[in-house]
């Protein structure tokens, strides 16, 4: 297991996943450890660092299972667009989970926080890490769905092409099921997929 510089969170690994697993149910946080699993490999196999890449996996679905009322207080206090409301959890927990992450867990790593704040949305531009949570939130070993065996291999050939991937399969799958699409989502369906 990776041992903690203490240079991304001030404290070991055990203590991290101390954290993230009380805010947390079992079910969830099996599901943070594969992603973190994953993106290890990833990391390892693209060249990025990989205490940071296991800081950025364990605490992106920290605010997962927050109330509404939590994000909804985050929103108010002006940080945000209230136009944020309109769409929820599925956007929130990563987008505002990132202020959570930094004032509860001391994260203060712009790249690690980035990657928590793109890790459902995309962005236009994203860092190698970002594309890693990106991509392996989506390709983690419990998820089931048409597809992820394209994504995975994808995932280990060319990072770019595994980030369009999921992209157009989360914009197709969001039409399909005809709700609102996140403008961010839009903005990284174009640079990444039809550029």
């Amino acid at each position: 297991m990776i041992l903690y510089s203490k240079q991304y969170f001030p404290g070991t690994r055990e203590e991290l996943v101390k954290k993230v697993s009380a805010t947390m149910s079992p079910k969830r946080f099996s599901h943070v450890l594969r992603v973190e699993k994953v993106a290890l490999e990833l990391a390892e196999y693209y060249g990025e660092e990989l205490e940071k890449t296991s800081v950025a996996a364990l605490v992106h679905d920290y605010a997962k299972e927050r109330p509404d009322e939590d994000f909804i207080r985050q929103i108010d206090k002006g940080k945000y667009s209230q136009d944020l409301k309109a769409y929820g959890n599925e956007i929130w927990h990563g987008i505002i989970g990132a202020d959570f992450v930094a004032e509860e867990l001391e994260i203060s790593d712009e790249a690690i926080l980035q990657a928590v704040r793109l890790h459902t949305t995309g962005a236009k531009e994203m860092s190698r890490l970002a594309q890693i949570i990106y991509v392996a939130d989506f390709i983690e070993d419990g998820r089931d769905f048409p597809g992820v065996a394209t994504a995975r291999r994808l995932a280990f050939e060319n990072l770019a092409s595994a980030v369009a991937f999921e992209t157009k399969h989360t914009l197709q799958f969001l039409i399909e099921k005809e709700v609102k699409v996140y403008p961010k989502t839009i903005e990284t369906y174009n640079a990444w997929v039809a550029n």
